[in-house]
């Protein structure tokens, strides 16, 4: 369901046409598997990320990101367990992202920002139970931006 909160918040950046802050960039999405669940699949794409979807067979972009595990972040106390799931569920519930817990979800992504000669610029791995780091993801947005233009544009 994380991802989907994810989804959702690159959709409305993306829908924000006063500020356009994705201007001059494409969004796509990396998954792992298909054929788990495929309903689950559509939906996530036709609600919260409507942009293209590649499967990545070999994970190489998850191996980017280091084969990162939610398990890396797990606690053991059964309190901070609970009040933090209760806070994930509080946030998703404000913002109506709605989801399920089928397929692997124990590896992690995150998200790559590509130059104009197509190599990585920014990466920010998943964290995972909280939200993208907007302002974070702006600021890099901008400083690969810049990077993308001519000195004479600049």
């Amino acid at each position: 369901m994380l991802c989907r909160e994810h989804g959702q918040q690159l959709k409305e950046l993306a829908a924000d046409t006063e500020t356009n802050p994705l201007e001059g960039f494409e969004l796509f999405g990396i998954i792992k598997e298909t054929g788990v669940d495929d309903a689950g699949l559509t939906d996530f794409h036709d609600q919260y990320f409507p942009f293209p979807l590649y499967r990545d067979v070999d994970l190489k972009f998850y191996e980017a990101f280091g084969k990162r595990s939610i398990m890396e972040h797990v606690t053991f106390n059964p309190l901070r367990i609970f009040s933090g799931l209760w806070a994930i569920k509080k946030r998703l519930d404000e913002k109506n992202v709605k989801g399920n817990t089928v397929g692997e979800g124990i590896v992690t992504g995150g998200l790559i920002i590509f130059g104009a000669d197509g190599a990585p610029k920014y990466i920010a791995p998943e964290a995972t139970g909280s939200p993208l780091d907007e302002e974070a993801l702006l600021t890099a947005l901008d400083s690969v931006r810049k990077m993308n233009q001519s000195p004479s544009e600049l």
